[in-house]
């Protein structure tokens, strides 16, 4: 039986050898998700691009609190030490988040399908409370965006440290999300050391026949470009060339693997 798979591309908007990766991806049937890195310089003139793709992919908010635009951030580890001991403030990370989302719907069109963190911060104590705020003031109407779990991470990929690492300070995310009305993805995958050395192909069969049916793999492609203020710029362009080809799209068959859009519970619609 064919099961269902969201295959997510983070960072767009990021750069625009980034973008150009994800565009060319989705116009192959190859994605059928990304994320937005909405404060990017780059946002605005991309936002287009993505709009005229938006009924063959759901196009999300990429939550930023690490990455540099045009203002200074913390690193992730300040992020993991004070969400952990529950020391930073609801208010100005409930604001952060209103800004991030209207910039988004600003240049979109619209508010986004769903939500997800650069480096998984939306899922962090304190932060996630200060999220589900924001989503609650800026939707009016059901339904509310969908949320990526990542406690709900199904395969460590060649990493088992930092999966287990990612699964203990994301602990009930999911839980605490469903009680507040959101439709969450129930099964994760794609995390990975992303050095050039990794068996890329080698893992993402291991995440499809692990994935069950409803799954969301996030993935970090992007055209080979010279880029030094990027760190994994290599494992993009090897995802890029992995995702492109007739390996990948012959090992979906084998698996019987349907690249799709999200689709909630329809229990989680309808609350």
């Amino acid at each position: 039986m064919t099961k269902r798979l969201t295959l997510c591309a983070d960072d767009f908007a990021q750069s625009g050898s980034i973008s150009a990766g994800i565009l060319q991806l989705i116009d192959a049937g190859r994605l059928s998700a990304t994320s937005a890195l909405c404060q990017s310089p780059h946002w605005p003139e991309l936002a287009g691009e993505l709009k005229a793709r938006a009924e063959r992919v759901d196009v999300g908010l990429h939550f930023n609190l690490t990455h540099p635009f045009d203002a200074p951030v913390k690193p992730l580890s300040h992020w993991l030490m004070k969400s952990q001991l529950r020391q930073l403030p609801h208010a100005s990370l409930r604001d952060e988040a209103l800004a991030q989302i209207d910039r988004f719907a600003e240049h979109f069109g619209r508010l986004p399908d769903f939500i997800d963190g650069h480096q998984h911060v939306h899922a962090l104590p304190v932060i996630r409370d200060a999220l589900f705020d924001a989503i609650q003031q800026r939707w009016e109407q059901r339904p509310l965006p969908y949320l990526r779990s990542p406690d709900r991470l199904g395969h460590p990929g060649d990493n088992r440290l930092k999966a287990l690492i990612l699964r203990s300070v994301c602990t009930n995310f999911d839980e605490q999300a469903q009680a507040r009305g959101f439709a969450t993805t129930p099964w994760f995958g794609g995390m990975y050391s992303l050095s050039p050395q990794a068996d890329f192909a080698g893992l993402m069969q291991a995440w499809l026949a692990k994935s069950p049916d409803r799954a969301l793999i996030m993935c970090h492609p992007g055209q080979p470009a010279a880029d030094a203020s990027d760190p994994i710029a290599a494992s993009r362009g090897r995802e890029f060339d992995y995702l492109s080809s007739p390996a990948f799209a012959e090992l979906c068959l084998r698996q019987q693997v349907s690249i799709a859009r999200f689709q909630p519970e329809p229990a989680a619609v309808a609350a």
